[in-house]
């Protein structure tokens, strides 16, 4: 006998599962999460990452040049001023030598005036006593001269020895003059030794 379905709806076959009327559609049965988003959800951690990672050393390598820069400019600055600090200390050194060099010039060339001085006022103020030749070396002065007396030599050895000037006086010879027979009269050579240091 033939059937004719006017609901348009499928009649359910007969199957092993039979039971109860038709089954529904097929649903999906509960395996687990779809693999592909699991790979969309990993790219897009791994790109958030990747972007983290790359904004970080970024940002690390911006500051690190900044302060580079910073760091060049302030070597700059010291450089420049290195250059002028040893300008100066070589411009003071200079001045300090071109000072010293000109009071050695005048202590060398008031040193035998003073020195001259200072024998010409010793002998000037020693009674009966009058020089006949003075001769310098570096280490001291030999002065050769006459005296109406002994005392008066001796007076002028005691004036030399006073003056500062010398660190020992020595009479090294006193002779009497035979020449002269009026008077006495001693021709004399003391030994005047510098001090050291001194003039």
């Amino acid at each position: 006998m033939i059937q004719i379905n006017l609901l348009g709806v499928p009649k359910p076959k007969k199957g092993k599962r039979g039971g109860g009327g038709g089954a529904g559609p097929a649903m999906p049965s509960g395996e687990g999460i779809n693999p592909i988003i699991l790979i969309l959800l990993g790219v897009v951690i791994g790109g958030a990452i990747w972007g983290w990672m790359w904004w970080h050393v970024n940002s690390e390598a911006q500051r690190i040049a900044k302060e580079t820069k910073v760091a060049q400019a302030e070597a700059a600055e010291l450089a420049t001023a290195k250059t002028a600090y040893e300008e100066k200390e070589h411009q003071l050194r200079a001045y300090q030598q071109r000072v010293k060099v000109i009071d050695d010039l005048r202590k060398a060339q008031s040193g035998p005036v003073d020195l001259l001085n200072e024998v010409s006022a010793t002998v000037g103020g020693t009674d009966a006593v009058w020089l006949n030749k003075m001769v310098e070396d570096p280490n001291a002065v030999n002065l050769d001269g006459n005296a109406l007396s002994a005392h008066a030599v001796a007076n002028l050895i005691t004036s030399l020895r006073s003056s500062g000037y010398f660190q020992a006086v020595e009479l090294k010879e006193a002779i009497q003059d035979e020449r002269v027979k009026d008077l006495q009269e001693f021709n004399f050579t003391i030994t005047c030794e510098k001090k050291r240091g001194g003039q």
